[in-house]
């Protein structure tokens, strides 16, 4: 998923940085500048910004996606703090002996907060609508995993009944895969496989109606600053749900979550903070992601579609210079994970090949070559490495540069035209999979802001549809290794969580490399008061 606000990473790394506080554990123990929450069944967050697309087959926002988790849920849903999948809408399933079709059987006593079922048709149409809307769903390219998928939203093949789903039985899912895949529960905890309820299906615009939802919480109130869910008491697993709502404020910045923090309006932030305003620091909690920010060099525009160019201008980069102010410096891709192969990362400079790719490409000092367009967020740390890119390869290579800066509000759109050559992104990892990190240079990816295009590449992920284990593992790291020799992707640094929240005090949030808590597990202890504190009335 991506995180929109790169700003925001940046700014936490600093301020983490500054106060000493990287790898370091919070505390655990109460404040008394902090009050302690009077009642224990309702739970108030914060998180920045206040837009939140709820049709969640068009989001592809990391806080909108934890707001998903109260709201929405599919066969499976994430452990909070393993990330694997455990059962949620589905009570069983079964696979085939070639282990292309799998057939679920929904929980008979799935509902949605209006009493209705939760039937197999629900998840058909639903995905099948993701599908339908094309470039307009993100992740609908998630879904090419499924046999006839990617024909059918692609509008190859517009026959709906040529994809692999169907709904032979109100409780009964039969889905069938264009190859073998263990991973694919890990995929169905996304919540775009989540269902839609039938008044909802053809709704164009869900930020005005009112949303039925299938999750153990409800949407009960929608202002723009504020949004507030309660307990889905027809929720099938209700018994296991303690909070009763959980109220989301929406900061127009740091200062302010720090402020509702220290007052105890607010029990997590989960969004921008100033650490220094602070009196309060017990419940800072950090973590390694599965997540990367990294520039990219896209393939659509001539001669950028050239490997042999990409290569030449990765091959003169300092990467040393490039990554010196992280806390995380990143050499490849995918976050170093138990189990996943070694490659080599990028970090070598050599100047000289890199000129021979040149003349070799037909462009000998950069003769010839157009003006390429390096497009940024204000940000101070992307002005940094646009600066050091533009300077070194006008210098190495003779190649001129033209740096571009958007706002964020424009920026991650403007990431999908065609008019530009190089852009930057973090990403966060959907699932605890490598590739959730690559199927979005995979060509008809709808995440592919790089325009990638390798057939090579595509060669390497197809076949490791049809590996398990270790060997679909080493398959994958070639492919990354690819992705990283041919320059299309330059990672800078690995992300880590900032989370404000004190685990002595909530129960059920627990540090993962996803950075996703689970509504459902959340709940407030039971202690008792340290000496000197007792309750806010």
């Amino acid at each position: 998923m991506n995180k929109i606000a790169l700003c925001l990473f940046f700014f936490s790394a600093c301020m983490v940085n500054a106060l000493g506080l990287l790898g370091k554990s919070s505390e655990n123990t109460y404040a008394e500048t902090r009050p302690i929450a009077a009642n224990r069944e309702e739970l108030a967050i914060s998180l920045s910004g206040n837009s939140v697309e709820f049709d969640f087959r068009k989001s592809y926002i990391a806080s909108e996606a934890q707001i998903f988790t109260g709201l929405y849920e599919g066969l499976f849903s994430y452990h909070p703090l393993t990330m694997e999948p455990v059962p949620a809408a589905a009570s069983s399933w079964k696979l085939s002996e070639d282990k292309t079709q799998w057939t679920f059987t929904i929980r008979e006593d799935a509902r949605y907060n209006n009493g209705d079922p939760v039937t197999a048709e629900d998840f058909k149409t639903a995905w099948l609508s993701l599908l339908e809307m094309g470039a307009a769903s993100p992740y609908s390219s998630l879904f090419d995993i499924i046999e006839g998928a990617q024909a059918y939203r692609l509008g190859v093949a517009p026959d709906s009944s040529k994809v692999g789903i169907e709904a032979p039985s109100p409780r009964t899912l039969v889905v069938k895969l264009v190859s073998p895949a263990d991973f694919f529960p890990s995929v169905l905890c996304h919540h775009s496989f989540s269902p839609i309820h039938p008044s909802m299906l053809n709704a164009t615009d869900w930020s005005n109606i009112k949303i039925v939802s299938n999750g153990p919480f409800y949407l009960e109130e929608n202002a723009p600053e504020v949004k507030v869910l309660a307990r889905n008491d027809f929720y099938w697993d209700g018994e296991n749900v303690m909070l009763k709502k959980i109220t989301v404020k929406y900061t127009e910045d740091g200062d302010e979550a720090s402020a509702m923090w220290n007052s105890g309006e607010i029990r997590w932030i989960a969004g921008e903070v100033n650490l220094e305003t602070l009196t309060d620091r017990s419940g800072i909690e950090i973590n390694a992601m599965f997540a990367t920010h990294y520039y990219f060099v896209r393939s659509s525009r001539k001669p950028w579609n050239d490997w042999r160019l990409r290569r030449a201008l990765i091959l003169t980069l300092p990467w040393e210079e490039l990554r010196k102010e992280y806390n995380l410096p990143a050499k490849t891709l995918i976050y170093p994970i138990p189990g996943y192969p070694e490659i080599e990362g990028l970090e070598k400079t050599d100047g000289d090949e890199a000129k021979k790719l040149l003349a070799e490409s037909g462009y000998a000092g950069g003769e010839g070559l157009p003006e390429l367009v390096i497009r940024l967020t204000p940000s101070i740390d992307a002005g940094r490495i646009g600066g050091i890119m533009a300077k070194t390869w006008k210098e190495t290579l003779g190649v001129n540069s033209k740096i571009e800066v958007l706002s964020y509000e424009n920026y991650f759109n403007a990431l999908k035209a065609d008019d530009y050559d190089v852009g930057a992104s973090t990403w966060i990892g959907d699932f605890a999979d490598p590739y959730t990190f690559l199927q979005m240079w995979r060509k008809d990816s709808n995440l592919n802001d790089a325009r990638h295009n390798d057939a090579d590449y595509e060669a390497l992920i197809d076949a490791s549809m049809l590996q398990e284990g270790e060997r679909r593992w080493e398959t994958l790291a070639k492919a990354e290794q690819l992705l990283l020799e041919r320059g299309t992707v330059l990672p800078l640094y690995y992300n880590y969580a900032l989370n404000i929240i004190d685990t002595s005090e909530i129960d059920g949030w627990f540090r993962n490399v996803l950075d996703i808590h689970p509504f459902k597990y959340l709940s407030f202890k039971n202690y008792r008061p340290l000496p000197s504190v007792v309750y806010s009335k």
